[in-house]
């Protein structure tokens, strides 16, 4: 599990802190739920909301104004323990004195943010999820081409860096080469290069270069969503490929299928240019448009007509 703080939150969102000093920002966050404690406030505390960030609102803040003095110095103390990573109160709403009051006492950070509640919890939980995503690495070169992912997979010395260079060359961009980290992020995968890679590509023969600098920094960017994975593989004539790519194949990443297609590689033939042909199809098929099977429902209406005459 990678480790991320108060401090990584407070960077990245710049909220406004209210109580706390540099050394409360360095409390770990342990997961990427967010807890709007109305259990707490109403007396029962469950264990498993503990390591959680807190978020008070409008709702909160108005059942807060109902209850007794002893009341919120039992519920305060229980909510800024020592598990808690912080507490944000959304629409700058002001804090409740007894809640700043014990926070004061044990250096608790405390933030506020002008952004509706909902649209916190979104963003939040967004930031911490790809902190705490499962992560994996693949094999293959990972770029955008035409606004969309495209793993490129195949075994190694095929040729995907120098392809993936004709690629950048003709204004794809680079994201990875070689090694892909490769994370889920709800109902999608998406990949990155692993630090010490950014912005590289092995060419053999050439050595490594740097593609940001030689391409300009539009040629690169750090992470995508993988849409569609292209598999290269050395050209076999005694086997049989789908010519019309009727198989719907898949490669599965920590559950997820994403749409795959196997390209046959000989000598002659340009597959960079196969590849912006396959990805533009794929486009036009997640919009309804299967050539493939239109040309599969012509031929079997001719056979229909022919069987008839």
């Amino acid at each position: 599990m990678r480790k991320v703080t108060v401090r990584d939150l407070w960077n990245y969102f710049g909220y406004r802190q209210i109580n706390g000093d540099d050394s409360s920002l360095d409390r770990r966050i342990y997961g990427a739920n967010v807890n709007r404690p109305g259990l707490e406030l109403a007396g029962f505390f469950p264990e498993r909301e503990h390591c959680r960030i807190i978020m008070l609102g409008e709702t909160e803040m108005s059942y807060i104004e109902q209850m007794s003095e002893e009341r919120q110095r039992n519920v305060f103390d229980h909510l800024t323990s020592e598990e808690t990573p912080m507490i944000l109160i959304s629409r700058d709403l002001p804090c409740p004195e007894i809640l700043m009051e014990i926070a004061a006492t044990k250096n608790f950070p405390i933030f506020t943010s002008f952004a509706p509640t909902s649209s916190l919890i979104m963003e939040i939980v967004a930031y911490l999820e790809e902190f705490f995503a499962q992560v994996d690495s693949v094999h293959g070169v990972l770029l955008q081409v035409y606004g969309r992912g495209i793993l490129i997979t195949g075994q190694s010395g095929i040729g995907k860096s120098e392809i993936a260079l004709e690629l950048v060359k003709k204004g794809h961009v680079l994201v990875a080469d070689d090694r892909v980290d490769v994370y889920r992020i709800h109902n999608h995968i998406s990949g990155e290069a692993p630090a010490i890679l950014k912005n590289m590509l092995e060419l053999r023969g050439v050595g490594v270069i740097d593609i940001a600098m030689m391409f300009g920094a539009a040629s690169t960017t750090e992470k995508t969503r993988i849409d569609f994975v292209i598999h290269l593989d050395k050209w076999d004539k005694d086997k049989e490929y789908d010519r019309l790519n009727l198989k719907d194949e898949v490669f599965n990443i920590f559950g997820v299928n994403i749409p795959k297609i196997t390209i046959p590689v000989s000598e002659g033939r340009s597959i960079a240019v196969i590849i912006e042909a396959a990805v533009n199809d794929f486009i036009l098929k997640s919009k309804g448009y299967d050539f493939s099977k239109i040309l599969d429902e012509r031929v079997v209406q001719l056979i229909s007509q022919n069987k008839e005459d």
